[in-house]
């Protein structure tokens, strides 16, 4: 195998990519590619290899020449794409783990010329931050990029909205650190595979150890290659490296965790460092699949479900907790695509969540089964909103089947940055304070493209009074006027705990 000396300056040598994002070296020819998540010329070098020569004979070493395995020159993880699987095994002769080697021993070299320049640079200039230019002026820019391990953009995307609300990330970045690994492996870096039987996982671990990694002032994106590992191990829907349902994914992520706090961690039960936090325990009364948890106390709400039958009148009333509210967007605006487009009436979040909680007769395909007349009528059903939570999440479903599609609807849905009034939707608004129905904006997560195993998630969020754009490694200042122009996907208000002058949706 040919040297690798040069691998850390080398970009993808296709003509039109000329990328330096995820390069992946063959470990058969050693060119460096850029990643399917760029534009997938790594995967292409493999593909190209195994079309039949036509004007040559093939011998018998050309056929065994098939370049399926490549590394990944900043995590080290080798993959296979004849298996399309990560590979923990080596040669005899412990090649790949040379080739790591090789390549942490350039890193290393690299980071300590860089680190010295910064220093220098920091010296003269007496900075001690991250800058960006906005405007003409230089400002301290404080926020850490995620790096896409390969259409990781919906985990990005949930991970920097999640790590802006603030009572939320708190709680997760105070729990003491846990070491999962002892003995021969402590310290060791670990190349990851599906196939690991190794179940000695924490999902809170990683999180917590994300969360911590963000808002430090890093000027290199924060790699969550671990968190990932974990949940390729709990959460098999996300296996691989396809676009997944940002939505699903949060859902998955809040379940889990709820889950794992339920049962304590390292011998410390998370429900007692709950019961410490006064400010959320006392007003947690949202209990998802057994006791409350912090994902309870600042998500958790209460939805009343009233259903009337009918023939006889009968009513029934269920309380069914919720983590988030899944709103339609209605029918008549789903030709509304921009914010300044003419022609018809602007859709606005009200419009969800009045479809939402407007009394509905239910059709033939939902019948509800009446204990007093003893068969499915038809019924109308309502739903109220028993108890509000800290942080409201509001998922506009934007993805929906016809047929054998799965379409997107590209309605811009107005949405207010501060000020959201809740407090019509409530079963009992008299009961509510004057400012405890009152949300503003904290996050947006928005996707862009046609269909929901394409496109791209990036996120909006608020930090501090100034707005970020992250959009995986890159993070910038932006605006409230752009922040608003954005199709929505998901929406993340936080309660309001102050009486300030903003204007009510």
């Amino acid at each position: 195998m040919e040297s690798f000396s040069t691998l850390a300056a080398q970009i993808c040598p296709d003509d039109v990519c000329r990328s330096n994002k995820s390069p992946w070296v063959c470990l058969t020819c050693s060119s460096v590619h850029c990643g399917r998540y760029v534009n997938g010329h790594a995967k292409k070098h493999y593909e190209d290899a195994q079309i039949p020569m036509t004007h040559h004979k093939k011998t018998e070493k050309q056929e065994k020449v098939q370049h399926t395995v490549c590394m990944d020159c900043s995590s080290y993880s080798t993959y296979c794409y004849r298996c399309d699987d990560f590979v923990v095994n080596d040669t005899k002769l412990g090649l790949v783990q040379k080739v790591r080697e090789h390549l942490q021993n350039l890193e290393n070299s690299a980071f300590t010329s860089d680190r010295h320049r910064k220093r220098k640079l920091l010296e003269n200039s007496s900075l001690n931050s991250k800058l960006l230019k906005v405007n003409g002026s230089t400002t301290a820019l404080c926020a850490t990029g995620l790096r896409n391990l390969g259409n990781t953009c919906f985990m990005n995307a949930i991970l920097q909205s999640l790590s802006n609300i603030q009572q939320f990330c708190c709680y997760f970045k105070e729990l003491p650190a846990v070491e999962l690994r002892n003995g021969k492996t402590a310290g060791r870096r670990t190349y990851h595979t599906r196939s690991q039987g190794d179940n000695n996982v924490s999902l809170v671990e990683e999180f917590r150890k994300t969360l911590c990694a963000l808002w430090q002032g890093s000027q290199t994106a924060f790699s969550p290659e671990s968190l990932f590992y974990v949940v390729w191990k709990i959460m098999p829907n996300f296996r691989g490296y396809q676009q997944q349902d940002a939505h699903e994914f949060m859902r998955y992520l809040l379940d889990h965790l709820h889950l794992e706090l339920q049962g304590g961690f390292n011998g410390v039960s998370r429900s007692v460092i709950l019961q410490e936090n006064s400010s959320l325990a006392a007003s947690n009364k949202c209990c998802i699949n057994g006791a409350s948890t912090v994902v309870t106390a600042i998500f958790g709400g209460i939805l009343q479900n009233e259903v009337n039958c009918l023939i006889c009148g009968t009513e029934s009333r269920k309380f069914d907790p919720f983590l988030d509210l899944s709103l339609d967007i209605p029918s008549q605006f789903r030709n509304k695509r921009t914010k300044n487009q003419e022609g018809g009436p602007m859709c606005t979040l009200r419009d969800c969540l009045r479809s939402f909680t407007d009394l509905e007769e239910l059709d033939e395909t939902e019948l509800y089964m009446c204990h007093k007349c003893k068969k499915k009528q038809k019924s109308t059903k309502k739903f109220w909103i028993q108890k509000l939570p800290k942080v409201l999440c509001l998922h506009l479903k934007r993805f929906h089947w016809t047929a054998y599609l799965r379409n997107k609807v590209d309605t811009y849905v107005e949405f207010p940055l501060r000020g959201l009034d809740m407090k019509c939707y409530l079963l009992e608004p008299e009961n509510s304070g004057p400012e405890s129905c009152l949300y503003d904006l904290v996050a947006v997560v928005v996707h862009h493209g046609s269909g929901v195993g394409s496109g791209h998630y990036t996120a909006y969020a608020a930090h501090e009074g100034r707005w970020f754009h992250f959009n995986d490694s890159t993070v910038t200042l932006t605006d409230e006027e752009t922040v608003v122009k954005a199709k929505a996907y998901i929406l993340f208000y936080v309660e309001r705990q102050a009486k300030s002058g903003s204007d009510k949706l």
